[in-house]
């Protein structure tokens, strides 16, 4: 469905927004920007947004310092926005969406069906951002709202370089850019710039990775040892993924990092010939078919080996196909 943001709000005088877990760009340029075009159209409601505590990368996104990353007890909103997730994902948020005389749901993965009372999800546009765009009155727009939208945009299309890159994402791209905010400066700085300790950690990754299925399948993994080493967190981590599918040869990309005893956090990344959306819905995951997700249990190896049954399976599907 199409929805009319101002008109589901429009006699609301309390609303809330979260986004996911581990928030990435697009999702705080989806919160931020929709808090900040909402407060424009609604001066005199209450907006909110809970979020756990994004990287200090989106420091310069309008909003950024008054978001909640503790969560107390509220009194149920009038209406609470979900996006880019279901609400299975808002963590401690999930409470105030629950509770909400409204729920909103506005995402872009293929996995999400929808859990709000109003749905609007696109699995054909490359993010969140590039949805709200579409449902923003253009009037409303802004210097810091176009800003927001185009972070959470390259961020989830690499910078206009995946599949879900699509002649309307690059106009989209074009019109905010008009905005004015300093974009080359902002792609390096929220998306390829990267600390030292997070060189560092991607190095190691890198050079202890393992490629198996005659080379086509690549994974890298980081144990809490080495993570407690390093002292790096799951942010510190973002892009090493990306960098393992990078290597020629390579159809599909693994990347995992502990997160408990016998516990670990799977990304992956691959190409035409893998749908990973689809081998992460096996283990309770779920995302893109090109870049996907999930939390596994046991060993590194028993995760490896029950990945790879599937991956394997659409490797060799796709053989018969070509």
């Amino acid at each position: 469905m199409n929805l009319d943001l101002i008109k589901e709000c429009k006699t609301a005088k309390k609303i809330g927004i979260s986004g996911h877990i581990r928030p990435d760009g697009d999702c705080v340029g989806a919160v931020l920007s929709l808090q900040q075009y909402l407060m424009k159209c609604l001066p005199d409601a209450e907006i909110k947004v809970y979020l756990e505590k994004p990287s200090d990368i989106f420091r310069e996104m309008k909003g950024y310092g008054e978001i909640n990353s503790d969560f107390p007890e509220e009194a149920p909103f009038d209406v609470y926005f979900a996006l880019d997730c279901g609400a299975e994902r808002l963590g401690s948020a999930e409470k105030y969406f629950q509770a909400a005389a409204k729920k909103i749901n506005i995402d872009h993965h293929i996995s999400n069906s929808g859990t709000g009372d109003l749905n609007d999800i696109r699995p054909e546009v490359g993010s969140t951002c590039e949805v709200l765009y579409d449902l923003m009155e253009p009037e409303y727009l802004d210097r810091d709202i176009a800003m927001s939208l185009y972070i959470g945009i390259i961020h989830d299309t690499g910078v206009f370089q995946y599949s879900n890159t699509t002649p309307a994402t690059l106009e989209k791209g074009a019109k905010l850019i008009s905005y004015g905010f300093d974009f080359p400066r902002l792609i390096q700085e929220t998306f390829y710039q990267k600390t030292y300790v997070q060189a560092q950690i991607m190095g190691r990754a890198l050079m202890e990775s393992i490629r198996f299925l005659d080379g086509r399948c690549i994974v890298g993994v980081i144990d809490r040892k080495t993570m407690d080493f390093y002292q790096v967190e799951s942010k510190d981590m973002d892009g090493i993924v990306s960098q393992l599918r990078n290597i020629a040869g390579v159809d599909c990309a693994i990347f995992m990092y502990q997160t408990g005893t016998l516990e670990y956090k799977v990304s992956m990344r691959a190409n035409e010939k893998v749908n990973v959306a689809e081998v992460a819905s096996y283990f309770g995951g779920g995302g893109h078919a090109r870049a996907a997700g999930c939390t596994m249990k046991g060993t590194f190896h028993d995760c490896v080996n029950n990945l790879s049954l599937h991956i394997e399976k659409m490797l060799k599907a796709s053989e018969k196909g070509a």
